[in-house]
């Protein structure tokens, strides 16, 4: 197999002009032939002036590229799509699978030897590895790491669980606008991605318990020290891997490495976009996640992270405490060992680094666990045939068991125009629907799914409801909610069948969500079902639309999963 500049030549007919071709352009920039006759090794730049949550990458790039170096490599950074929570039109979703095949491309394009994928927010990790494992070289993953925690008013504030949080006491009038504006300039106090226990941190959890990142990558501040120092690292991990081959992602990502991946996804009380992502990139390599055995996980996998918005803490603690590595030791029994990673060994490698920290309490041992269950539920019923995910360690406890009237919105539009108007018929016992906002329906399947507590029952001091929809939440976020209700309303799912003041009984023990309208009535209202808008004409809306699949199956798009052909 080619290697170096002698992979993926340009095609012009004649293999030894096209080799000539690339080292005459590439030594204008100065390069010596000593540099290029080294490992190639490829470095995501993933900054941008729209993502703050990756102001460090171009630190972190450099010290990728001190540790390719020291090690006898050749780094080459090269650009790539970055995507920001916030900055997003209209959700970061929509854009992740787009982002996945911009790194697949970039990666099969151009000579590297192996890649090191640095990135953070929300979508850019799965995207990245979802890009690599169907390009199929080696790579290494280095989060760019939590911000660290801000405070206002004598109170640790972590976003954003407490930009939730505060914005819907503001929405209440008990915050006045003077002071969210202060509050909005300390919420995130540096670069990074959110602090608490959202998606961002999950997913750089996962990854490290695939063995895909190094240990300790996962939590470690953005803006420390031992952040770059954990850049290097990889750098150096990143030559090694490509000199002896691999291990390619394929490689790392088993059916124990999937698993693992679950069992800290329950322990962590991870986001449920994890769940959708690890799905996407299990299927990027010919693999499933099973629903139903997650849900197993969970029922004997307590959760053992204190952190918001389940717990208290925030993720720089979590690194003090031991990070990813002590959790795993906690989490032993119920962990593949034997699951390879990126340093050539297993995953019980990982555990012999793990770091006793005297007094921490934010990695519960197992005999006294923060919640005695996983993070959270599948459920199933005719609301939800294809299943639906509920976070019940970020619930309240007295809503897990609750039946009550539908109070329907047929669209984020429409939620956004009527929650708020005083004349809405609703009260705190009802169940919020809210559908045509799945991945095709919205599209994107939007972070809406934490509808909002209309403000007429906020102001009564209401605090969380029942919520039902085909959407995502954010992991930062907290409430009895139900999500990603599969299939979506959009493609005929029985959510597009319910009616303001039909019953909706959710049973999160019993795992189950069901409407309490009649099959007759429900196969009656089917043939009166209209399409919530027309489908896209152009472009990657198109594209989108017509091969997205449903949440259960990451919704990735439909060609690009399983493993590659070439």
């Amino acid at each position: 197999m080619s290697k170096g500049l002698r992979k993926g030549l340009t095609s012009y007919g004649d293999a030894g002009f096209s080799l000539f071709l690339r080292k005459a352009f590439i030594k204008a920039a100065g390069y010596s032939d000593d540099a290029l006759d080294r490992p190639i090794i490829g470095i995501t730049d993933t900054a941008s002036d729209f993502n703050p949550c990756h102001g460090n990458a171009p630190q972190l790039i450099e010290a990728v590229r001190r540790g390719v170096m020291l090690s006898g490599g050749l780094p080459m950074a090269f650009p790539t799509i970055s995507i920001h929570e916030s900055f997003a039109h209209p959700t970061s979703m929509y854009l992740r699978n787009l982002m996945a095949m911009d790194t697949e491309e970039m990666v099969r394009a151009q000579p590297m030897d192996a890649v090191v994928l640095i990135g953070g927010c929300d979508k850019t990790l799965p995207a990245q590895i979802m890009g690599a494992a169907s390009a199929g070289i080696p790579a290494v993953v280095v989060p760019v790491g939590p911000m660290v925690v801000g405070h206002h008013r004598g109170e640790v504030l972590g976003a954003c669980t407490d930009c939730r949080r505060l914005w819907g006491q503001h929405r209440a009038g008990n915050i006045d606008e003077a002071e969210i504006e202060v509050i909005s300039g300390r919420l995130a106090p540096s670069v990074g991605t959110c602090m608490v226990m959202g998606t961002a941190s999950t997913m750089a959890c996962m990854i490290e318990a695939m063995g895909l990142s190094l240990p300790y990558s996962a939590a470690i501040p953005a803006p420390h020290a031992e952040r770059l120092r954990c850049g290097e690292a990889s750098g150096r991990v990143a030559v090694e891997m490509a000199k002896r081959g691999g291990p390619a992602p394929k490689a790392l990502l088993t059916a124990g490495s999937l698993r693992n991946a679950m069992t800290v996804l329950q322990a962590i009380g991870g986001s449920t976009n994890g769940l959708v992502h690890l799905a996407a990139i299990a299927g990027r390599v010919g693999l499933r996640v099973d629903l139903e055995e997650f849900d197993e996980i969970g029922r004997r996998v307590p959760v053992l992270i204190d952190l918001k918005p389940s717990g208290d803490h925030y993720m720089e603690h979590l690194h003090h405490a031991g990070g990813v590595p002590r959790l795993l030791r906690e989490l032993e029994p119920h962990l593949d060992l034997n699951a390879p990673t990126v340093l050539g060994g297993t995953l019980g490698d990982y555990l012999k680094m793990a770091e006793e920290v005297p007094g921490q309490t934010v990695i519960r041992p197992r005999s006294a666990p923060l919640k005695p269950t996983g993070g959270m539920a599948v459920l199933r019923g005719n609301l939800c045939p294809g299943g639906a995910v509920i976070k019940h360690s970020a619930a309240t406890a007295s809503l897990l068991q609750h039946t009550g009237r539908a109070v329907v919105f047929d669209s984020v539009e429409d939620m956004t125009n009527r929650v708020d108007d005083p004349a809405l018929d609703v009260t705190a016992e009802d169940v919020l629907v809210l559908r045509n906002a799945g991945p095709k329906g919205a599209p994107g399947m939007p972070e809406a799914g934490y509808l909002p507590i209309p403000r007429k029952l906020a102001q009564a001091g209401v605090k969380d409801m029942v919520r039902i929809s085909d959407a995502r939440m954010s992991g930062t976020a907290f409430g009895t909610i139900v999500l990603h209700v599969t299939p979506e309303s959009a493609v005929g799912g029985p959510l597009a069948l319910v009616r303001t003041g039909d019953r909706i009984a959710l049973d999160v023990e019993a795992r189950t969500l069901n409407l309490l309208v009649d099959e007759a009535e429900l196969a009656q209202r089917a043939q009166e079902v209209v399409p919530p808008r027309p489908a896209p004409k152009r472009g990657y809306a198109k594209l989108f639309h017509d091969t997205v699949l449903q949440a259960d199956q990451g919704c990735d798009f439909d060609f690009l999963t399983g493993e590659d052909e070439e």
